[in-house]
């Protein structure tokens, strides 16, 4: 299935770029979220007259981003939890747990640009967590788990 990207994606394509995809990719993904059009003849002439306005757009988003990602490169988000003397936590402390606690302190971060390869956090310390903004814009925030 070829289609027409709406918004950089990271590696598949650029904004503009006529990629081909699996047809499920395509059509259970890209384009019912607005990321991409099929490449038929009219949606290519459609696309060339509004690419100016979504090359805009997809600057503007980008520029948000990453003045998002300076505001996050400044903060050391402190955490108390539970834990037992040995540091390890009662529970765990998960992307939601992180995204709710940046909210807290002013910025909002949705839970799925969390990103915690290793999994949630169990002991005490301090973590650098990555946060993936925008196709081309992560950030990352310095944690400190202290036992309550």
């Amino acid at each position: 299935m070829e289609v027409i990207l709406l918004d950089n994606i990271g590696k598949l394509g650029g904004l503009g770029d006529k990629v081909t995809v699996k047809p499920g990719y395509g059509r259970n993904y890209l384009v019912p979220y607005g990321l991409a059009v099929p490449a038929t003849k009219d949606n290519v002439e459609a696309f060339e007259a509004q690419r100016a306005e979504l090359e805009s757009q997809a600057a503007e988003r980008k520029a948000i981003a990453e003045s998002r990602a300076a505001q996050l490169a400044e903060i050391e988000l402190s955490l108390v939890a539970k834990a037992g003397d040995e540091g390890k936590l009662f529970g765990s402390i998960g992307p939601r747990d992180l995204a709710e606690a940046l909210g807290q302190a002013g910025i909002e971060v949705a839970k799925s640009e969390v990103r915690m390869p290793e999994g949630p956090i169990r002991q005490t310390g301090e973590y650098d967590i990555d946060l993936h903004l925008h196709a081309e814009v992560d950030a990352t925030v310095r944690v400190v788990v202290v036992a309550e």
